[in-house]
């Protein structure tokens, strides 16, 4: 039942978010260049891995040997009000739709920090991945690991 609520809900949020998902697009064009979206491996159900997809709110800017900048020199004023607003979150919609995350859940984590869960904390990966989930209601960034 949780799967077709996330599906009816997203493909209805998509639907309705689509001129403000095609101006976030081509404002991130025309600021910050292409691609549009940022993709990145995370952990889903199981430890599955999956392609979270994000707008990109970076730039790819490189210094002289052609390493990218740190992600400090590279944030952009467009990139920093899409990610304070959490709108680059709006294409998780996809990954929703696509059957990789859930609206709620769990926010997935970096797939480097596996081998670091204790059994307790890797229980998250038992469920979907949600867009979001109970520590972006308590407090988000505020509240500490445990």
């Amino acid at each position: 039942m949780k799967r077709i609520v996330d599906l009816v809900i997203s493909t209805v949020a998509l639907i309705i978010l689509l001129p403000l998902f095609i101006i976030i697009s081509v404002v991130t064009l025309k600021f910050i260049g292409a691609p549009i979206f940022f993709y990145q491996t995370r952990p889903g159900k199981g430890n599955k891995p999956f392609q979270l997809i994000k707008f990109r709110t970076m730039s790819n800017e490189e210094d002289e040997n052609g390493i990218l900048l740190s992600n400090e020199l590279r944030m952009t004023k467009v990139g920093n009000f899409i990610r304070s607003t959490s709108l680059d979150e709006l294409p998780e919609l996809l990954n929703v739709i696509r059957g990789e995350m859930s609206l709620v859940g769990p926010r997935p984590l970096l797939m480097e920090y596996l081998p670091y869960y204790t059994e307790k904390q890797g229980r998250r990966h038992n469920v979907m991945p949600g867009i979001t989930g109970w520590a972006q209601i308590n407090g988000r960034n505020t509240l500490d690991w445990e």
